[in-house]
């Protein structure tokens, strides 16, 4: 077994294809869970890249293997260097251009996007760790990333609900109304740090709005009963949490 893990960690064919094959599936697991939520990037995606910077690596040590190889004559007589980390670093540069293509601004201030985006790097450090022949390091990564992506997410969607700050985007009659909204907010124990007015008069299907960051009360810190609150005013033409 040790032997056999040895020679794998050697640059060889077989290596080679291991290496690929573990980006390819490291990629595809974690591209899959994605694609099952309609994220921008899916299966394919994070599988091509993740094999991409796999090829990153594997293309620094084809090239270090060549230079101090067949191509040693040459390198000597020009006075060739060559740093083999390189093309890995590059390629974990050039991921965050692509992320940042990913992450933006939605409505009300809330930001989307920037999970998938460092999604996509941590599976460009899988796909470095199987080019370079850390398969280790690999299965757990991939074990991990998995985890992080689609057990923790239930998970956090249900803290978020039990924190006591939370943020309430109103649509309302008119913008006189703010104050009657905040009095029924205050009348729950609730504390107001800001008031966000989006828009102050009606356009088209549009109503006034604005987005109220408050804190609940220990004693009464229930998420919905808020909602409910609100959303009973006469005035009031629609009321959500804002999760981000």
């Amino acid at each position: 077994m040790i032997q056999a893990l040895a020679f794998l960690r050697e640059f060889n064919l077989a290596s080679t294809v291991l290496r690929l094959l573990l980006a390819m599936i490291g990629g595809g697991l974690v591209g899959y869970g994605r694609s099952k939520k309609q994220r921008a990037a899916g299966l394919r995606t994070y599988t091509l890249i993740c094999i991409g910077s796999a090829l990153s690596v594997m293309i620094s040590l084809y090239l270090y293997e060549m230079l101090h190889g067949p191509w040693l004559a040459t390198v000597e007589a020009v006075g060739e260097k060559f740093d083999a980390s390189r093309i890995a670093a590059q390629t974990i540069s050039g991921i965050g251009f692509l992320g940042a293509g990913i992450i933006f601004k939605v409505a009300h201030g809330q930001v989307s996007g920037l999970t998938t985006a460092t999604g996509l790097f941590a599976v460009v450090c899988i796909g470095i760790a199987a080019g370079a022949g850390f398969y280790e390091c690999v299965i757990l990564a991939i074990i991990i990333v998995i985890l992080v992506l689609n057990v923790m997410s239930p998970l956090e969607s249900r803290f978020k609900r039990t924190v006591r700050n939370i943020n309430l985007y109103v649509e309302f009659a008119s913008v006189d109304d703010i104050g009657t909204i905040a009095d029924r907010i205050r009348d729950m124990d609730a504390q107001i740090f800001e008031i966000d007015i989006e828009r102050t008069e009606r356009t088209e299907n549009l109503f006034p709005s604005a987005v109220f960051n408050l804190k609940l009360s220990k004693e009464n810190h229930s998420h919905s009963a808020m909602l409910s609150s609100v959303a009973e005013m006469p005035c009031v033409h629609s009321v959500q949490e804002l999760i981000s």
